[in-house]
C-alpha cells in the first residue's frame, strides 16, 4: 500500500486535486447536511453488512473460510472465490470511503487519508475481529472505531505528542496478532482431547 501510494504521488508530483465542481464539497448541501448524509450512508452500510454476515450464505461463508479454509472447501464452499470476492468488495468500499472523505474539501490534498490504513486495522482488531480470520462482528468494529477515534484527542489533552498515536495503534495490532497465535495454539489441542473423551476407553471383548 505504501509503495502504491508513494508511486502515485511521484507520478502526479504530489499535485493536489483541484478545479472540482462547485457542488462537490459536502455534495452541495452545506456542511451540516453533508455530514448527516455521510453518517447516514455509513450507518446504512454497517446495518446491511451486519445483517448479511449473519443471515446470508455468502456472509457466513466468509466466516467459514476465515476459520478453516480446508474445512470450508470440503463443505462445498470455494475459498478462492470467497477471498477474491472479499478483496473486490473491500476495494469498492475503500473507494466509497475515500469519496466520502474527499467531499469534506474543496481541494483534495495529495496526502488525504494518509495513515488511515493502520488505524482501520487497529479499529477492527480492537472491535474483536481475529487477525487470522473466522471471528468478528461489524458492531465490534464500530466500537473499535469510536474508541480509537478518541486516542488522538486524549493524547492532545494529556499534553503527549500526537505521533504516539501510531505507536499505540501498532502496539494494538502486535498484541492482537500475539493473542490470536496463542489462542490458535491452545485451540489446536482441543479437538484431539474432545475426540479422546468421546471415544472412551477401548472396548474389551467378553466371552
Amino acid at each position: 500500500m505504501v509503495a502504491w501510494r508513494d508511486g502515485l504521488r511521484w507520478i502526479t508530483e504530489g499535485e493536489w486535486v483541484q478545479n472540482l465542481p462547485a457542488n462537490f464539497q459536502w455534495f452541495g448541501l452545506g456542511q451540516a447536511s453533508g455530514q448527516l448524509l455521510i453518517i447516514a450512508v455509513a450507518l446504512a452500510l454497517l446495518i446491511a453488512f451486519a445483517w448479511i454476515l449473519r443471515h446470508v450464505k455468502a456472509g457466513r461463508s466468509v466466516y467459514a473460510v476465515g476459520s478453516n479454509s480446508e474445512a470450508a472447501r470440503l463443505s462445498g464452499i470455494e475459498p478462492q472465490r470467497i477471498v477474491f470476492g472479499v478483496f473486490v468488495l473491500m476495494g469498492a468500499l475503500v473507494g466509497l470511503a475515500a469519496a466520502l472523505n474527499s467531499v469534506r474539501f474543496s481541494i483534495v490534498p495529495s496526502n488525504a487519508g494518509f495513515g488511515l490504513e493502520l488505524k482501520a486495522i487497529a479499529a477492527v482488531v480492537v472491535g474483536g475481529t481475529a487477525i487470522t480470520g473466522g471471528r468478528g462482528r461489524v458492531l465490534g468494529t464500530l466500537i473499535g472505531v469510536a474508541l480509537l477515534g478518541t486516542i488522538g484527542t486524549a493524547l492532545t489533552f494529556a499534553g503527549i505528542n500526537a505521533f504516539w498515536e501510531k505507536a499505540i495503534q501498532g502496539t494494538i495490532i502486535l498484541v492482537a496478532v500475539g493473542a490470536d497465535a496463542l489462542f490458535l495454539g491452545n485451540l489446536a489441542k482441543v479437538p484431539f482431547v474432545g475426540l479422546r473423551r468421546m471415544s472412551g476407553p477401548p472396548a474389551v471383548a467378553s466371552g
